[in-house]
């Protein structure tokens, strides 16, 4: 019995010998992870706050020059994305999507890496920015680049994510599909691609030609910034893959570097590209 009282106090024996957890396992504390930032996005009609995690090693953390210039891109051409449907990828802090639901798009779907701190943060942003009378036109969820889009569209269908879900006819796609600073993932071109041409309305008859006469008009919306001046011929490969699809490039809008530190020129990694890839879908 003796022997057992003296296992029970063992603890505070040590403690007063000086042996306590903290002395006996004297690696250096972990950090505390890092408090999440917020930005404000001056609207033409509204200001969005936006919630940004901490840190993340998806880069979530930062709202990208890219989807600022998006955002007031898709403000002042509102046809793109008004009484349509629309899904983003990679959306981090959600911002181009949260304009489009506020300013009147039919449904819009916010998708990310299925990543608890990133999928929470979008829904915090949703929760704070959209006005209660539009929340049911839009979702959240965490999606990987490449695989299946029928639980993306089951949410057209009936506002609810399945699994199962499958598009019942055409009009249950996507019309538009924003790309915002994700072509510096250059080994998932070929998923992006795939997602988009999986999620967007398709037809048997589809043509690039100008000279064609559609009955509609399809749209990626592709905003990036080379951050790495010396691999931007990388980047630039989303697009040579993309050519059968047909695009018009169109506008750049600068911005200071957003990592000052990295190296390359700095007039290069300071520059908005934006270029909308287009499909056009033939009557008949």
């Amino acid at each position: 019995m003796n022997d057992v009282f003296i296992e029970h106090n063992s603890l505070e024996d040590c403690e007063e010998l000086g042996l306590g957890l903290d002395l006996v396992f004297t690696e250096t504390p972990r950090p505390p992870s890092p408090e999440a930032t917020f930005s404000t996005f001056q609207g033409l009609h509204k200001d969005f706050r936006i919630k940004l995690v901490g840190s993340h090693p998806l880069w979530g953390h930062h709202l990208w020059n890219s989807a600022l210039s998006v955002a007031a891109y898709m403000e002042q051409h509102p046809n793109l994305f008004v009484d349509k449907n629309i899904l983003e990828l990679g959306a981090g802090g959600a911002l181009p999507s949260l304009v489009a639901v506020e300013y009147g798009a039919r449904k819009v779907l916010i998708t990310d890496y299925p990543d608890p701190d990133l999928i929470q943060n979008i829904e915090h942003n949703v929760r704070e920015n959209i006005d209660v009378n539009r929340k049911d036109n839009v979702a959240v969820k965490g999606y990987i680049w490449g695989q299946s889009v029928h639980p993306l569209l089951g949410f057209l269908q009936n506002n609810s994510i399945s699994q199962n879900s499958t598009p019942a006819d055409e009009r249950d796609t996507f019309d538009l599909v924003i790309l915002s600073d994700l072509i510096f993932n250059h080994s998932q071109h070929e998923a992006l691609l795939k997602t988009c041409d999986l999620a967007l309305k398709s037809s048997p008859a589809s043509t690039c030609s100008a000279a064609s006469a559609p009955s509609e008009t399809l749209h990626h919306i592709i905003f990036y910034t080379h951050h790495r001046p010396h691999l931007a011929y990388r980047d630039m490969e989303f697009f040579e893959k993309a050519k059968e699809h047909g695009w018009d490039s169109a506008i750049t809008q600068k911005f200071a570097p957003m990592f000052p530190e990295d190296p390359g020129e700095e007039e290069v990694r300071a520059t908005v590209h934006g270029w909308i890839l287009t499909r056009r879908l033939i009557s008949g």
